[in-house]
Parts: structure tokens; sequence; C-alpha cells
């Protein structure tokens, strides 16, 4: 019997449910040794990357119980997720972010994201 893999809204919907909750190892549960993620601050891959990565957000900008995230559009197509959000944080507001995921084999392949921060004074 094959296992059953997530559809891209699938993992979308994961993903974001374990960053609202603040738990990393769910976070990471959506990505391989193989998935990168591109930012503004450069490129990183694998698993161990992308925790520091994730550390860095819950531990600030991301702290779980701190910040609320409106979801202004979303498409998908296939094994693509494009999203585009903002959020009210305790350090800062994210004004505005676009975001995208491919999804292979259920885990997040190559997630791209930029946002505009204006820290509040």
């Amino acid at each position: 019997m094959a296992t059953q893999v997530g559809s891209a809204r699938e993992v979308f919907d994961h993903h974001v449910q374990a960053l609202g909750k603040g738990d990393l190892d769910d976070i990471l549960s959506d990505y391989t040794e193989d998935s990168v993620v591109i930012g503004p601050d450069g490129v990183v891959k694998g698993r161990q990357a992308i925790s520091a990565l994730f550390q860095g957000f819950l531990s600030s900008l991301l702290k779980p119980g701190t910040w609320e995230l409106g979801l202004d559009v979303e498409h998908v197509h296939d094994d693509i997720v494009y999203v585009i959000w903002h959020a009210k944080c305790a350090p800062a507001d994210v004004v505005f972010a676009a975001d995208t995921f491919v999804i292979r084999d259920g885990k997040i392949a190559v997630h791209t994201f930029a946002p505009k921060i204006e820290p509040h004074s």
C-alpha cells in the first residue's frame, strides 16, 4: 500500500498551523534535507539551516502568541502555493509579504518569501 502524501493545500495549511503554534518540530516536518528557503538574506538549504531560520523568527518577530496573521491572497495550482499576507507583530508589523511554496511528495521543496517589515517606533 502506497503512502499518501498531502496535497499542496494540505501541506500549506499544516505549515501555517504549525507556525501559528510556534511548534518548530512541526514546522520542520514540512521540509526535507533537500528543501530550500530563499528570502531577502539569501538561500538556506536543509532542515538544520531551515531550523535556524525559523528559530530566529519564533524568538523575535513571530514569537508565539504575539502576532496576528492576515491572509490577503491565496492561489494554489497543482504543486504550487502563492500567498500574500500581512501580520501585526509585537516588535514590528509585516505590512506586506509574498511567499511561494513548491510542494513535492508532500513536503515543501522550495519556499520563497519577500516581506516588507516596519518596526514599531
